[in-house]
């Protein structure tokens, strides 16, 4: 579509033209400083999955002590994944992870991985237009879906998260720097009111000492399970849980999109900010935000919205609807890089807004919601593994020299040993996952750390000089 200046001349106002360097190396002139990072991850990760991740802790009959321990050894063990393995692949090469892994595995290979990345963020993302959702329905007096809902159970909650989800799709198909600028703007507002929610929410529960809040907690548990007070997760559960929640952005390499703009690998550090604000701090304050709902009104339903607005009223109902933003636009944004890897020739703004499209369909099933801890898992399981092709490939094929990658022809477009490397420990996994039933977020260390061993095996006469 086509349209004339005041002096005739033809203009288009078509798609914006955005750079995002899909398919080549980020230029130096293109390189962001540390605010970017430090803002983007504090964003991203005091966001819409911390509001239903600490309550389900909760609901899963984890101890106080194991949730303090456990999240402060696995979070540190996360943010040295970003800082160590991925952020100095992703300075030194500066590709995104789908251009990079196209030269390992070929074009056709990486259409299928781009197609599941893609997916699986898609649903992520609906999940956190689900909890926006949640608070945008509280002024319209919008029906709650509860926990056991897999399915929409009103109209206007389905109109609700279209709505919702037009917005955070229009958003994240601007480009990179639109998402990092509202991450800033938001970020550090965001922090506040968590903090403030764990706050009040701790006064709510009206306890003198750490012996009191802990029989308090015991005694939502058994509430909240129905006379149960079961555990599901230990220590060693939580401690993996919060490493690999994430893993196929740090350990999987898909945050290589992300610090390909880095001036430095240092700044790697930043996912710090997510990690101990976000997956420390938030968690916690959500899982308090919970544990004070049960005692003031014997409601177990961790419904994001309402559950803030008890607490911290209009400002808790604003901070869920921005933090579900602040999640799933570069959860968005990341899905339609892969989509667009798929078809290069389509505009990555027209892909992303169809990345937007199926993570807002898929927001109006709340299940991806609920079932959050089994979703990040499984996910992770399935993609974090073949990050460990990268490394590999990265160490002991490249030398660590980014020329060596950017000059490299795929030796086929469909490399049948990346995808037997990558779908041996994942079809394993996910056998133990839907037929025994074991927990998925032990899975990715394993399944990567097979992987690129069967990497290796699959090319040692390539990879050894």
């Amino acid at each position: 579509m086509s349209s004339t200046d005041p002096a005739g001349n033809p203009v288009s106002i078509e798609t914006p033209v955005i750079f995002e360097y899909e398919r080549e190396p980020v230029p130096k002139k293109a390189q962001k400083g540390a605010n970017k990072f430090w803002g983007m991850y504090a964003g991203e990760h005091a966001a819409g999955t911390e509001f239903m991740i600490g309550p389900l802790f909760l609901l899963n009959g984890v101890s106080l002590q194991n949730i303090f321990f456990g999240l402060l050894l696995g979070n540190l063990m996360a943010v040295l994944s970003w800082r160590y393995l991925c952020a100095p692949i992703a300075t030194k090469a500066r590709l995104t992870l789908y251009y990079h892994l196209e030269k390992i595995a070929g074009e056709k290979l990486v259409k299928v991985y781009n197609l599941a990345n893609g997916i699986l963020f898609c649903f992520l993302a609906g999940a956190m237009i689900t909890v926006s959702a949640t608070a945008v329905g509280i002024p319209f007096n919008m029906p709650m879906p509860a926990i056991e809902d897999s399915y929409p159970n009103s109209l206007s909650f389905v109109v609700i998260v279209i709505a919702v989800g037009a917005i955070i799709a229009v958003v994240a198909s601007l480009g990179y720097d639109t998402v990092a600028k509202f991450a800033n703007i938001a970020a550090p507002w965001m922090v506040l009111v968590f903090l403030s929610c764990g706050i009040i929410s701790f006064k709510q529960l009206d306890v003198s000492g750490w012996t009191e809040l802990n029989e308090l907690w015991t005694a939502s548990i058994v509430f909240a399970q129905e006379g149960q007070g079961t555990s599901t997760m230990g220590f060693w559960s939580v401690v993996l849980f919060a490493w690999f929640c994430n893993a196929a952005m740090h350990i999987g390499m898909s945050d290589l999109s992300v610090f390909r703009f880095a001036k430095k690998a240092s700044y790697g550090w930043a996912s710090a900010a997510g990690m101990y604000i976000g997956h420390y701090m938030a968690w916690i304050a959500a899982a308090f935000m919970l544990a004070a709902q049960i005692k003031l009104s014997q409601d177990a339903n961790p419904v994001p919205g309402p559950m803030a607005s008890n607490v911290a009223g209009l400002a808790g109902i604003i901070c869920v609807i921005v933090a579900g933003w602040t999640t799933a636009n570069p959860t968005i944004y990341r899905a339609g890089l892969a989509f667009q890897a798929i078809v290069p020739s389509t505009s990555r703004f027209k892909v992303t807004l169809i990345a937007g499209s199926v993570a807002t369909i898929a927001g109006v099933f709340p299940a991806f919601a609920w079932k959050l801890l089994g979703f990040v898992g499984i996910y992770g399981t399935i993609l974090a593994p073949i990050g460990a092709v990268i490394f590999f490939d990265w160490h002991f094929r490249c030398k660590g020299n980014a020329d060596t990658l950017h000059n490299t022809v795929p030796s086929s477009p469909f490399n049948l040993s990346v995808l037997f490397a990558w779908l041996i420990p994942v079809g394993i996994a996910l056998y133990f996952i839907q037929a025994i039933g074991i927990t998925p977020w032990i899975f990715p260390l394993p399944c990567w750390i097979v992987c690129g061993v069967l990497y290796i095996l699959f090319n040692r006469k390539s990879l050894v000089v």
